[in-house]
């Protein structure tokens, strides 16, 4: 299983409180930006991470990870399973402590390669569906 409780209870409260949301952008339609809402009501600070580096829930938006001039706690990634695995890797190269991977968002090589390289993850799962869980 690629989530199971302990990891997820961990990365939502134990690793940090600074989320880089890769694939947020000001459209109000796309699931990133209600995920990013919810993680916001939690205590979280979101990082929009789009091409287009919009602002988004108040927050500056970069256009990659590697320009986020700040340590990032855990990256969250809406974007499609097959861009995923290079996410993640940025990822780890950033330092990031976790890396979430989105509802439908599956890759496992990529999932392999973070667990080995020491940070966590969870994968398929959606941190606004856990959060409120916690209690």
């Amino acid at each position: 299983m690629y989530g199971d409780p302990a990891t997820v209870r961990r990365i939502l409260t134990e690793l940090g409180d600074t989320w880089a949301v890769v694939g947020l952008s000001s459209n109000q339609h796309r699931a990133a930006y209600g995920v990013a809402q919810v993680l916001q009501r939690y205590g979280k600070r979101i990082v929009p991470v789009h091409p287009k580096a919009e602002t988004v829930h108040g927050e500056r938006g970069y256009a990659s990870l590697a320009d986020i001039p700040f340590d990032v706690d855990v990256v969250d990634v809406f974007v499609r399973s097959d861009l995923a695995g290079a996410v993640a890797d940025e990822a780890v190269a950033i330092g990031a402590r976790a890396v979430w991977f989105q509802l439908g968002v599956v890759d496992e090589e990529a999932y392999a390669r973070v667990r080995a390289a020491g940070p966590e993850m969870v994968m398929d799962r959606c941190p606004a569906i856990e959060i409120p869980l916690l209690g």
